[in-house]
């Protein structure tokens, strides 16, 4: 079968920045330590007055095919995976495209362009469907343009606020990937939930507590499921787990979860038994809530022990690095993790190639995907050509007044006008509203 996975990666980050601890907890009068070490995040990311998803996604897409000396002829389909998506009926994808043909000579006419809506794991689905649209051999030896872009905006004061975050992830799908060959294998959890929902409304209606353990649940169902056709995961066999990072506590919660089912009747087990005993087994007790307590109670002697915290140093806290300064971004967040974590070994020294990656991608309402990743030949020049860092550095530091000024400035109830904070440079913009009530772009040089 041929070898299909994601070739190269773009990101493009919203360019200012709310600094949670020095900003936002003041204002809320909150302590620094309830977000840096309870959600485990420091900043947020936010789009500029001229910013929103088709300018980051495009910007991204722009990057990317740059990068790659690519062509309009050279992309074949272009999806779109967003939930902050402002139309019903036209796709974000023919306004990027739309966008990408002011810079380059030709246009997409040619190309199959969507818009894939199921909360968060929209994005890993969107790359499934390429993937199947290649080993179909439909794409007549072209690749495809995946775009993950949103604006995770929650109303002001909501629990969810601190998590906010804004940006796109550009991904190009191919044959023979330079970056990461996905597997044939997926596992999936899904489930008719509302933890998460936008009910022709924009500001989300969140479960907080519904939602963690939703996400969990579907989570470990994916994980069973992934094993009944990939056979069982050893953990020390993984390099890294990108999980979907709607902020990095969540993903504490996951990791020690997913670590305690794939330790399950291994050696690993059988030594942490002399240290906290062996895992609770349901037939062992009388009462499902018996059960359940003792779960609890093991999963949290386990999280405590020195094998767990080395495994989870090595193979989870890498991805995480870039979610802590950019907040939520929905769609792009389990592909943030990746390049987060390849990021990481990259800066390290290490020699990743032919290393395992398993994925851990989730959508609230409510599904789960696991699949592995095996990382490829070329993964470093492909990670090392991001300019993520430059990005982070350079964005503008609001002030508590500030920020509530974007954050009305990107409210769809809101119809004032707000000046920006920095000057487009080289990049897309919002350029007004149409005849039809349709957004209109530029780019700037």
């Amino acid at each position: 079968m041929t070898s299909v996975g994601i070739d190269a990666i773009a990101i493009h980050a919203g360019k200012l920045k709310l600094d949670l601890a020095e900003t936002f907890a003041p204002a809320m009068g909150d302590e620094p330590e309830k977000y840096t070490k309870g959600l485990g995040l420091h900043a947020s990311s936010f789009p500029d007055t001229y910013e929103d998803i088709v300018t980051m996604g495009a910007n991204a897409a722009h990057k990317l095919m740059e990068r790659k000396g690519l062509e309009p002829e050279d992309i074949g389909r272009i999806d779109v995976a967003t939930e902050s998506a402002f139309d019903h009926s036209k796709p974000v994808s023919t306004y990027i495209a739309g966008c990408l043909e002011q810079v380059f000579e030709g246009d997409f006419h040619h190309a199959n362009k969507g818009e894939r809506k199921f909360a968060c794991v929209a994005g890993t689905q969107s790359i499934d469907d390429a993937y199947n649209w290649i080993q179909a051999g439909r794409n007549r030896g072209r690749s495809a343009l995946v775009i993950a872009t949103d604006t995770a905006l929650y109303a002001r004061d909501d629990p969810g606020e601190s998590t906010q975050g804004a940006g796109a992830v550009a991904m190009l799908i191919s044959e023979d990937p330079s970056l990461v060959e996905l597997s044939t294998e997926q596992g999936y959890g899904s489930a008719d939930e509302t933890d998460f929902l936008k009910p022709q409304q924009q500001f989300p209606s969140v479960d907080g507590k519904r939602s963690v353990q939703v996400y969990l649940a579907r989570m470990r169902e994916a994980l069973v499921d992934y094993q009944s056709v990939a056979g069982e995961v050893h953990p020390y066999d993984i390099r890294l787990v990108p999980f979907h990072t709607p902020f990095p506590g969540m993903v504490r919660k996951a990791a020690v979860l997913g670590y305690r089912h794939m330790i399950r009747n291994t050696e690993i087990e059988d030594a942490l038994a002399e240290e906290i005993g062996p895992q609770p087994r349901e037939e062992a007790f009388d009462g499902e809530d018996e059960y359940l307590d003792a779960v609890r109670e093991y999963t949290d002697a386990l999280q405590d022990t020195d094998r767990y915290r080395e495994w989870y140093e090595r193979v989870v806290d890498p991805t995480l690095t870039i979610s802590r300064h950019v907040g939520n971004w929905y769609t792009g967040s389990v592909h943030v993790a990746r390049a987060s974590g390849l990021k990481e070994l990259a800066e390290a020294g290490e020699d990743a190639t032919g290393a395992t990656m398993l994925v851990g991608s989730y959508g609230s309402g409510a599904q789960a995907e696991i699949h592995a990743e095996t990382v490829q030949p070329g993964w470093k020049d492909e990670i090392e050509a991001l300019d993520i860092d430059e990005q982070l550095e350079s964005r503008y530091d609001l002030t508590f007044s500030e920020y509530e000024t974007v954050h009305d400035a990107h409210n769809h109830d809101e119809e004032r006008s707000f000046e920006e904070f920095t000057a487009p440079d080289g990049e897309f913009v919002f350029d007004g509203w149409g005849r039809m009530g349709e957004r209109k772009y530029d780019y700037v040089e």
